[in-house]
């Protein structure tokens, strides 16, 4: 959850500061702070972070963080319906590759508790994205939740394609994360180091940014209608046109 700033200021002040925001702080990061602040990984790390900050202005200049509350039922069905569909996808991507049977890490029938308590909380982490999702969008009719999830979705996706590379190349697939982890399971399952990065990357990002995006269309909801227009996009990412 480490990019909800770079995803606040890109929704609220476009793509390039988005962009911006991100790159810096990932220089900065590793290059300009002491220890214990200091990163060995995140310069390598800025173009992605650089590219989820241009996504989010993005999504945000297409209203993507908008809360559309009262939504017509048929809005609801075909909006909930793709979201639902790539959340599906989501789930069947993080079980096939988590819970394959050649995956002893994250086997059903491995007796580890620890590694066992690590699948337990992706479960739960999934879980709870599709409660929130049924919440907002049944509870409050917002089909804003749909955008945020689709918004989401790609965002992670885009930025484990990005860092796949990244992982393996300069570091080997050891970046001194938790992800590490699923890293050497799908080795120790017989994928190469590549294959292995991305499907790390494959389960992690997706769920991260999605959760991350539902985090920041929270957050601009609490905000007064002050705050967002001091800033370039901030009323066209908040406020439906006409509102």
């Amino acid at each position: 959850l480490d990019s909800i700033g770079t995803i606040l200021v890109g929704a609220l002040a476009g793509p390039i500061p988005g962009m911006l925001t991100g790159l810096l702080a990932n220089l900065i990061w590793q290059y300009v702070l002491p220890a214990p602040f200091h990163s060995d990984f995140a310069g390598p790390y800025a173009i992605v972070a650089a590219e989820i900050g241009l996504l989010a202005g993005i999504f945000g200049g297409m209203g993507f963080f908008r809360s559309r509350p009262n939504a017509s039922g048929t809005q609801l069905v075909v909006g909930g319906a793709v979201a639902l569909i790539l959340v599906g996808v989501l789930i069947w991507n993080t079980w096939s590759l988590a819970f394959s049977e050649g995956v002893t890490f994250f086997n059903p029938d491995n007796t580890d508790i620890f590694f066992t308590a690590v699948a337990v909380i992706i479960a739960a982490m999934l879980a709870a994205t599709v409660i929130g999702f049924f919440v907002l969008l049944i509870g409050r009719r917002d089909l804003g939740v749909a955008y945020i999830t689709v918004g989401g979705v790609i965002c992670g996706i885009v930025s484990a394609i990005i860092s796949a590379p990244i992982t393996a190349v300069l570091f080997g697939g050891v970046t001194g994360s938790g992800t590490d982890l699923l890293v050497a399971a799908f080795q120790q399952a017989g994928a190469d180091l590549g294959s292995a990065v991305l499907g790390q990357g494959l389960i992690s990002d997706p769920i991260d940014k999605t959760i991350t995006y539902f985090v920041v269309f929270v957050l601009l909801q609490t905000l007064s209608r002050r705050f967002p227009a001091r800033f370039p996009k901030g009323e066209r990412a908040v406020v439906l046109e006409g509102a």
